[in-house]
C-alpha cells in the first residue's frame, strides 16, 4: 500500500506550482498532474491520501474524473478549487462524495482544513479495509461445518435449532461453535456478529435476532 499524499490536478502550471509548494512546505508529500486524462492514466489502485481537483478544466474536467475514478474503485477522498463555481457543480460534487468543494480566492486555512480532514478520512476508510480484510483472513481458516455454524449462530439461531438444520447433536454443535469463535477470535456473540458485519458478511439494515 503507497504512503499518503495529495494529487494535484490542474491545467493551469502556475496553481500547480503554487499549491505543490505550499502542501511541502507544510509537510505534505505532493504529485501534480496536468490533466484529468494524466491522472485518470497514471491512477493506481493502492493510491491513499487526498486529491485537489480543479473543476474547470481543458478536455476532462474535475467533475467527469471523480466520476471516472469512482468508477474504477478509487476511495481516494477529492477536494475540489475553483473559481467558477456554482451551487450545481457543488452539488454534484458534494454527491460524489467530495469533502470539501472550495471558491478561489480561498484561504490557506481552508485549504489545510480541507486536506487534513480528506486525509483523516482516508486514514479511516484504510483501517475499515484492513479490518475487513483481517476478519475475512480469519474466516477462510474455518472448515465448511465452521463456516455453517457460524453463518446460523450469526443470523441468531439457537443451538437445537442449528442442530436439527446441520443433523447434527446439540453438543457436536458447540464443539464446531467452540472452533470457530477461537478462529474468528471473537470473546463474544455480539463481537461475532460485529466482525461479521465489519467483513461485509451481514446487511446492516438487518440485524440479527439475538
Amino acid at each position: 500500500m503507497s504512503e499518503p499524499m495529495i494529487y494535484i490536478v490542474d491545467d493551469d502550471e502556475a496553481v500547480r506550482d503554487a499549491l505543490g509548494l505550499l502542501l511541502n512546505f507544510r509537510g505534505f508529500r505532493t504529485r501534480c498532474f496536468p490533466s484529468g486524462e494524466a491522472c485518470l492514466a497514471a491512477w493506481s489502485p493502492d493510491w491513499r491520501g487526498c486529491m485537489l481537483l480543479d473543476l474547470r478544466m481543458d478536455g476532462m474536467d474535475g467533475l467527469v474524473l471523480q466520476q471516472a475514478l469512482a468508477a474504477r474503485g478509487s476511495r481516494v477522498p477529492v477536494v475540489f478549487l475553483t473559481g467558477h463555481g456554482d451551487i450545481a457543480h457543488a452539488r454534484a460534487a458534494l454527491k460524489g462524495g467530495a469533502v470539501d468543494f472550495l471558491e478561489k480566492p480561498y484561504t490557506e486555512s481552508a485549504l489545510l482544513d480541507a486536506v487534513r480532514e480528506a486525509l483523516d478520512r482516508d486514514a479511516r476508510s484504510h483501517a475499515e479495509r484492513a479490518r475487513a480484510l483481517e476478519i475475512q483472513a480469519r474466516i477462510g481458516r474455518l472448515s465448511d461445518r465452521e463456516r455453517q455454524v457460524m453463518e446460523l449462530v450469526v443470523a441468531g439461531k439457537p443451538n437445537r435449532e442449528i442442530a436439527l438444520m446441520l443433523e447434527i447433536s446439540p453438543r457436536t454443535v458447540e464443539v464446531f461453535k467452540a472452533r470457530m469463535m477461537e478462529k474468528m477470535q471473537a470473546r463474544s456473540l455480539p463481537e461475532l456478529v460485529r466482525d461479521c458485519l465489519e467483513a461485509g458478511l451481514l446487511d446492516r439494515s438487518m440485524p440479527p435476532d439475538m
